[in-house]
């Protein structure tokens, strides 16, 4: 994942999380309390080896991940330590976790459906750190033991459930393939969760 195009594919995709969710999700987002803080990271959990946030992040695309998921406080669960000497793959994995976590509360809530299970959080966290993680890990050179431990879980929501949440993890399963392919989708005409919930609603009654 070295080549320009394929960088360049990265970038539009994050860029695509950060739209998506100043449009659609913020304005939805609901008062939360912060959860309280996840797992150490690799660099602080041992002794420091990999490589850090204040390595990597800074003027990194990659931090504006870091940025959406703080706008979600009952996801975001970093390092309880969370400083510029944190493992950066860890950093970006449970941003990852925190951004389809919240994208999928969100969802949930507004297509009016019932409230989702800990389980479909816990899929949608966990299939988006290790493919986001995985991603950043390759492009960068920055492997972690911690992202080698996440695995992509079978039962994930569909574009046709969770519009948002749903084509968050399935462009990141091969974010290469869009290299030379445009993301264009039904969502790109839409303007907030109630422009999607009525096409939802109209393919799902033939409307």
């Amino acid at each position: 994942m070295s080549s320009a195009s394929d960088a360049l594919t990265i970038h539009q995709l994050l860029g695509r999380i950060v739209y998506f969710h100043a449009l659609f999700i913020e304005p939805e987002l609901r008062p939360s309390t912060p959860s309280a803080p996840g797992p150490a990271c690799c660099n602080h959990a041992t002794a420091p080896g990999q490589l850090s946030v204040g390595e990597l992040l800074p003027d990194s695309a990659w931090g504006s991940l870091v940025e959406v998921a703080a706008t979600l406080p009952a996801h975001h669960r970093p390092c309880p330590k969370a400083t510029g000497a944190c493992c950066a793959t860890c950093r970006v994995a449970s941003a990852a976790t925190a951004v389809a976590a919240g994208w999928a509360q969100t969802e949930c809530h507004s297509y009016r459906q019932a409230d989702p299970t800990e389980s479909l959080l816990r899929n949608c966290g966990q299939a988006a750190a290790a493919r986001l993680g995985r991603v950043f890990a390759t492009q960068h050179a920055a492997h972690c033991p911690a992202l080698d431990q996440v695995a992509v879980p079978e039962a994930l929501p569909g574009t046709e459930e969770l519009p948002l949440t749903g084509e968050l993890l399935a462009l990141w399963a091969e974010p290469t393939a869009t290299t030379r392919h445009p993301v264009t989708s039904w969502l790109n005409h839409c303007t907030g969760l109630d422009d999607v919930c009525r096409v939802l609603e109209s393919r799902r009654t033939g409307s």
